[in-house]
């Protein structure tokens, strides 16, 4: 039981629900929890708050009610988790922002206490979306929270709770309605007791008492003990005006205009209201038949199924549509590029499954035109988005191109399956939507299957879980090495800490060990004139152990010489910058979207892979490559320091996290003047200048939504461009003219082949002739069969030209010279590839076969006529 000093004070007295079971604290005298499905929605068609508040209206009263109470209103987090966390891929709560960092007690939090408006995305009710009236993909969290520890204690539940309670007084909700149902929270790995706060039937928010971590099964203290709390700030605006469903709040005038672009029948709103009452009380993700639940709400309103669907279908459409498109405008707003993995596909999904909405809507729009429509009405709280509408334009314009094109491709796709099975189960289906974007209803009409009305919250689940990527072998070492490589030293003295098979922790060291994409150090560890060749180094926790070609002459407590190759960490640390340089080239060029995926940085070149939704073209390749000389011929000071954690995401927001999360409260942030900021562990040079030429050797793309840069800096770019241009030399030499003229020359040549390979082909084609009345008297009769096994010259090609001329009627042509070809016509009744196995290998048709054979004509022809012979008897 967790009970609040408050409930004492105002009489709320603990009950217990006649329904569930559920322990809960009301004023009012009651039987039930106030929760779906014990009560129903009490709202509809009668607000519950003093007067009605538009998204942003109630956005800016929960920020100003908790500021005037003492709590620090902080900025939003992106909608995407990934760069902070590597556990989630979207923001699915405020306390998200806050783990596990924070509630970890290892960073301090950005203010305590604070107050937060997070937008969410959860895709785990995406099916109920539009259907019950209630549920949204994109929804805001409004959040205090509070960090306790023994040296700062701010409040606990009995503050919660006043807070809550006089927050929704201070809207005008009766005290009297409000119930706290008691109950338990995990997520993120923590735990703790709540209370559930509703009134009139729905839920407003959440009060969790955060003081366990969960390990296994097991729940353990932790250092803190947090308030988490989630209004949920669009289900505050629904209540306020009591609108049949919680789209028609939030997105009034967006509904009313698309009901108007796609001549929707206004349906009576006490229906509406009522199908909104009966269906919050049922998940479609639970039942996975929709059916079920019309047949449910039409007996309730007096309807039968049909004309209940006739009626709902077009309303659901249109709800999920606005729904949907609200996410994506966060999502791309945010820099999310569609693709076929992680965060990416799960934007591809919502702008596949929008498209289908607004298809069956018949809307003369694009879905642009609909995220247009949120970036007006949201840019009052979030006007960065507006700072990405070209870049939404664009991607949405290619993506609607792209699902033309599956549609166009799906049919055959779906009927290519069904010729290898008869019937197509749910992992088939998914198959078909997962790897080749067919939608689903166009699975369910062409394979006559029903897809579960869930699937959608199936396939998002698959791709929501995180896994994370092998990890290096670990060594268990209580060991500190203190690191000095960023002080640039060539040589320095140590002691031998520890020895461990070849490898060797020192007290201290200048290598660098392998991290943040960047090759480790090599060199020398010297004891009395004998040196030990250093072959990598890599880092375990705190320690910094040094493989070696061998520790022979070692022990621990030796005093060391250590000897860093500097030319290869000059090397690297050009690549290093050069990978910070290029990327900031890429935002410069692509847009602010451009985020990187990996990077590899080696002594010859490096890579990096950057988030984009297309196939760079060689001028945007060239203007890269050119933006990235001018930082580097500009000679800005590149600044590197460690930085107070929150400072550091305050000044320079998430994207300093480009080479993905980064541990502890302080961190290493390398500055690029005004050009490049990023938290970066690696080696660098100290002004853009010292990395020297940049040459983008070639770009590639790595999967759908990812493209890689391959380039050298420095002397290495050097090599790299004199090699091409000896390459260039070379066939210059080789045309015999100047190299400025080789691509004139070369076109010449090509042309000159095209026209000879053309007059080559007619040749052939006469010679084929010829042969073919050179062979069509050698055919000799074997039972039914005409049979010709011949050898001719010429390549696979020619030999199947020639045999489909000769194979007419009842004729069987072999035509072999290592390579060969079997073809027959229909009444010839043998399957060639039976014949291939007998003299040689390979596959094809029923009527046309080509493999390679060692045998000779003769050796095949004893092979075929006695098989001809056993197949007559």
């Amino acid at each position: 039981m967790i009970k609040a000093k408050l409930f004492e004070e105002l009489g709320f007295e603990r009950r217990k629900c006649k329904k569930c079971g559920k322990y809960f604290w009301s004023l009012e005298e009651r039987e039930t929890c106030g929760d779906a499905p014990c009560d129903v929605y009490s709202f509809i068609g009668k607000p519950i708050t003093k007067k009605k508040y538009s998204y942003k209206e109630m956005v800016e009263e929960f920020i100003n009610f908790f500021k005037k109470h003492g709590h620090e209103p902080i900025k939003r987090a992106p909608v995407v988790a990934k760069r902070w966390r590597d556990d989630i891929l979207l923001t699915i709560a405020s306390i998200a922002v806050f783990q596990p960092w924070v509630t970890k007690g290892l960073v301090k939090p950005k203010a305590n206490p604070l107050v937060i408006a997070q937008p969410c995305i959860r895709l785990n009710d995406i099916d109920n979306v539009g259907r019950t009236g209630r549920h949204l993909t994109c929804f805001t969290m409004g959040g205090h929270h509070a960090f306790n520890s023994e040296e700062e204690f701010k409040y606990w539940i009995d503050e919660t709770v006043e807070l809550c309670f006089n927050f929704f007084k201070n809207l005008g909700i009766d005290e009297r309605s409000i119930t706290f149902i008691e109950s338990w929270w995990e997520g993120g790995g923590n735990a703790g007791p709540c209370f559930e706060v509703l009134t009139h039937g729905v839920e407003l928010a959440t009060l969790v008492f955060m003081q366990y971590e969960k390990v296994g099964n097991e729940y353990k203290e932790i250092p803190l003990k947090i308030v988490d709390t989630g209004y949920g700030i669009e289900r505050f605006v629904w209540v306020s005006t009591g609108e049949p469903t919680i789209y028609d709040a939030l997105f009034k005038d967006i509904i009313e205009k698309l009901k108007k672009e796609a001549g929707i029948e206004e349906i009576d709103k006490e229906i509406l209201a009522k199908i909104t009452e009966l269906s919050g009380l049922m998940d479609v993700k639970d039942v996975g038949d929709l059916r079920k639940l019309r047949e449910v709400v039409a007996k309730r309103v007096g309807l039968d199924v049909e004309e209940l669907e006739r009626i709902l279908e077009p309303y659901e459409n249109l709800y999920a549509l606005v729904d949907h498109t609200r996410a994506i405008t966060f999502l791309l707003g945010d820099g999310v590029v569609p693709s076929n993995v992680k965060e990416g596909y799960l934007l591809r999904m919502l702008i596949r499954k929008s498209l289908r909405h607004l298809n069956k809507l018949n809307l003369n729009l694009s879905l642009f035109d609909v995220v247009e429509l949120h970036l007006k009405e949201l840019k009052a709280l979030y006007p960065e988005l507006l700072d990405m509408k070209d870049y939404m334009e664009k991607v949405l314009a290619l993506e609607t191109e792209r699902y033309k094109e599956t549609l166009k491709r799906g049919e055959g796709i779906i009927k290519r399956l069904l010729k290898k099975k008869k019937s197509l189960d749910l992992e088939d289906i998914i198959e078909l939507y997962d790897s080749h974007g067919i939608p689903v209803d166009l699975i369910e009409e062409i394979a006559k299957v029903k897809v579960p009305d869930n699937f959608y919250t199936i396939v998002a689940e698959r791709h929501e879980n995180v896994r994370e990527g092998e990890k290096k072998e670990e060594l268990s070492l209580d060991i500190e090495t203190k690191p000095l490589y960023y002080e640039n030293l060539k040589e320095f003295k140590a002691k031998v800490v520890k020895i461990i098979d070849n490898f060797v922790i020192l007290d201290r060291t200048a290598f660098y060990p392998e991290g943040g994409g960047q090759k480790a150090d090599t060199g020398y560890l010297i004891k009395d004139n004998k040196k030990y060749r250093v072959l990598d180094v890599q880092k375990f926790g705190k320690a910094i152990a040094h493989k070696l070609e061998s520790v022979e002459g070692l022990r621990e407590g030796d005093e060391v010489k250590g000897v860093v190759d500097w030319d290869r960490r000059e090397s690297l640390m050009r690549h290093h910058t050069a990978t910070h340089i290029i990327g900031s080239a890429c935002r410069k060029v692509l847009g602010k979207h451009v985020n990187q995926a990996g990077s590899d940085v080696d002594v010859d070149k490096a890579r990096l892979d950057i988030t984009h939704y297309k196939r760079l073209s060689r001028e945007e390749i060239k203007e890269i490559e050119r933006i990235a000389n001018e930082i580097v011929v500009r000679n800005y000071n590149i600044e590197a320091k460690f930085m107070d954690r929150n400072e550091a995401e305050e000044k320079y927001g998430f994207s300093i996290y480009q080479g993905g999360v980064v541990p502890g409260d302080r961190i290493r942030i390398v500055k690029i003047d005004d050009i490049d900021v990023q938290a970066c562990g690696g080696t660098h040079c100290s002004k853009t200048g010292d990395v020297g030429l940049i040459k983008i050797l070639r770009t590639e793309r790595v999967q759908d939504g990812v493209e890689r840069l391959i380039y050298s800096a420095g002397l290495k770019a050097l090599e790299k461009v004199q090699e091409l241009e000896d390459n260039l030399l070379s066939v210059s030499e080789t045309l015999k003219c100047q190299p400025e003229n080789v691509v004139k020359v070369l076109d010449k040549f090509v042309n000159e082949w095209k026209e000879l390979r053309k007059r080559v082909e007619e040749l052939e084609k006469k010679v084929g002739e010829l042969k073919k009345y050179e062979l069509i008297n050698k055919f000799e009769k074997v039972g039914d069969v005409e049979l010709l096994i011949e050898k001719v010259e010429g390549n696979p090609k020619e030999l199947l030209n020639l045999a489909d001329h000769l194979a007419l009627g009842n004729r069987l042509v072999i035509l072999t010279n290592g390579n060969f070809v079997i073809c027959k016509r229909g009444e010839v009744k043998i399957d060639v590839r039976e014949l291939i196995n007998l003299f040689g290998r390979g596959g094809g048709r029923e009527d046309l076969a080509q493999g390679k054979s060692d045998k000779s004509v003769e050796e095949i022809k004893k092979i075929v006529k006695e098989y001809l012979k056993n197949k007559k008897e």
